[in-house]
């Protein structure tokens, strides 16, 4: 069975898949060690080292599995019982990344900020001189908030102290600048859903030199399945580790191509065009959004609920009445937020009018 319905996804991901990228999913399926796929991975390898901004010798790969495959495969390669792991924490996601170190048998420390604001790299630096830390670990684009954390800081911070850094790109790869090799930044993963404007089921995510030589010399990782030196031996020498998706990896791929074909400059400045026009439009209509102008994202909007509105009312009638879908705030933001994706191919001036129209329509005095 397959829906009849279709859906504008503007909510926090998954975000629209463009045709051409569907297409893509319907070539011939492959075996996961044919040479014709392993030739694609090459090149998914290298696009998506070049999205994150690494180093020549940084290695790239998708992991099977959603964004948080990616966060476990983060954490499960720079982590062993006992190590000290300092994690910024201003969201659920920051939250989720320091209870996953937990799992992993690091002696976690969290450098709290309110819910809508951005971390501060001084109280990072604070706590780091008071107890130093093995790793550290931020969201770059907090999802729960419409936060853009400051990681070029928060990681030359970590560095000036010695430590690994590890940074959540889920909401902001392909919709953001992302520099992983110019922050200093060690292992950065995200999802295939959101700013790459792909299927969700894969998890990219990269590695600087420093951060696999360090996998290799600290003895196998508590996981089999996110085992870098495991994937590195798939995706690099041919050896048989999971099968993986070969209609999964066409649509990356070709996400890709996109993403390339149309530049990384001129793709973050239409998301942020976009968000800009989101952000006038709702001030038009009385309307604001949570974080401070300089602190927010552009691929995810927090968009504050007005007093004695019903958000999960409003949520429906986008649902039933312009089958937009949008999402609800998480934690201690439920009820007070509605979070507005514009990312990937969704990210366009005639969503955002369409959007815009839905608010007067649903929020328009009786």
């Amino acid at each position: 069975m397959v829906p009849a319905v279709e859906r504008l996804l503007l909510g926090p991901g998954p975000s629209p898949v463009a045709p051409r990228v569907q297409r893509a999913m319907s070539a011939p399926i492959l075996s996961h060690l044919d040479p014709a796929l392993m030739s694609i991975l090459d090149r998914v390898r290298l696009q998506l080292r070049d999205a994150f901004g690494g180093a020549d010798d940084a290695f790239a790969c998708a992991v099977s599995g959603t964004g948080t495959a990616g966060m476990e495969a983060a954490v499960a390669n720079v982590t062993r019982s006992g190590r000290r792991a300092t994690v910024v924490v201003n969201g659920y996601f920051g939250d989720r990344l320091s209870q996953m170190f937990g799992r992993y048998g690091a002696t976690v420390s969290r450098v709290e900020r309110e819910w809508g604001r951005a971390a501060d790299p001084d109280a990072l630096d604070r706590a780091l001189r008071a107890r130093g830390a093995d790793v550290v670990a931020m969201v770059h684009a907090e999802t729960s908030t419409g936060v853009l954390n400051p990681v070029a800081e928060l990681c030359a911070v970590a560095q000036r102290h010695g430590a690994l850094t590890v940074v959540d790109a889920v909401t902001s790869l392909g919709a953001h600048a992302v520099a992983t090799a110019s922050w200093g930044c060690d292992v950065c993963y995200s999802c295939t859903q959101k700013g790459l404007g792909a299927p969700s089921g894969l998890a990219p995510i990269v590695f600087s030199r420093r951060a696999q030589d360090a996998s290799a010399t600290s003895g196998a990782a508590a996981t089999f399945y996110f085992d870098l030196q495991l994937l590195k031996n798939y995706w690099i020498d041919r050896k048989y580790h999971h099968t993986i998706s070969a209609p999964l990896i066409y649509a990356l791929s070709e996400s890709l191509d996109v993403v390339s074909e149309e530049g990384f400059e001129p793709r973050w400045r239409r998301h942020r065009g976009n968000h800009l026009r989101f952000a006038r439009g709702l001030g038009e209509l009385g309307l604001g959004l949570l974080p401070p102008d300089e602190e927010r994202l552009w691929s995810l909007n927090a968009v504050v609920v007005p007093e004695g509105v019903d958000e999960a009312r409003v949520r429906q009638r986008f649902l039933d009445e312009r089958s937009i879908e949008i999402g609800a705030g998480l934690g201690p933001l439920a009820g007070r937020i509605w979070r507005v994706g514009l990312m990937g191919s969704g990210s366009t001036a005639d969503n955002v009018d369409r959007l815009l129209d839905a608010y007067r329509s649903v929020l328009r005095p009786a």
